[in-house]
């Protein structure tokens, strides 16, 4: 049931050592990694540094506190989940951290396992958005950067990544030819028609001639 979570990295801001040691012990060997941090300044260092999937923390810490560090995660990543820890049902503290876009306030003592399946929910709803669908079953994952048919891994070069990834900006997108030169061959300055045609060739003959649709004179899109 926890196998999703081996893919996953956690962030623990907790400056209260028995209870980080607790949950260290009772649920980070659940996860990829489970990092934990003593205060709101060493929380935002450490998340900017190692871009963590899930955030819990405490309110009540040194340096910068957890609505502060709500607040300024939230400028980093407005769809971060981010998990408030409390030793108070303080219904100011519990608008506020809802206010600054807390994904989930948990009250202390709180029940490893109930944090445990509610991060569950949260990676479920993280798969969801990780993995991009297209036509013939052809299916993305954009965390792992790998192409799969029919639940088989299809072998891509990083020049290919990134053009998938360059597609699936955003529903229906287009994208220009002079933008996908710029993006897939950044070191060269000039690169003709002919070499992106010869690459659209090759990625079709290695997924599917209807992976990806010209547009006229526009440039390629992903049939979806």
């Amino acid at each position: 049931m926890y196998k999703a979570l081996k893919e996953i990295t956690v962030l623990l801001a907790e400056d209260e050592k028995k209870l980080s040691e607790l949950m260290q012990d009772a649920i980070g060997e659940y996860f990829k990694k489970f990092s934990v941090v003593k205060d709101g300044e060493e929380a935002l260092m450490t998340y900017k540094k190692e871009r963590p999937h899930i955030v819990i923390t405490d309110i009540l810490m040194p340096k910068i506190n957890g609505l502060e560090l709500l607040k300024k995660l939230r400028e980093e990543d407005e769809k971060l989940p981010i998990i408030i820890l409390s030793a108070h049902s303080d219904t100011d503290k519990l608008l506020q951290a809802i206010e600054f876009g807390a994904t989930r306030y948990f009250i202390k003592p709180l029940d490893p396992d109930e944090l445990l399946d509610y991060m569950l929910t949260v990676v479920k709803k993280l798969e969801d958005k990780d993995i991009l669908y297209f036509t013939e079953n052809f299916k993305f994952s954009l965390s792992k950067k790998l192409l799969y048919s029919n639940d088989t891994s299809i072998k891509l070069s990083k020049r290919e990544k990134d053009f998938i990834i360059l597609l699936s900006k955003e529903r229906d997108y287009i994208a220009d030819k002079n933008l996908i030169k710029k993006t897939l061959w950044r070191e060269e300055e000039e690169v003709s028609d002919e070499r992106l045609r010869t690459f659209i060739r090759r990625f079709r003959k290695k997924t599917s001639k209807n992976l990806i649709q010209s547009n006229s004179k526009q440039g390629y899109s992903l049939t979806l």
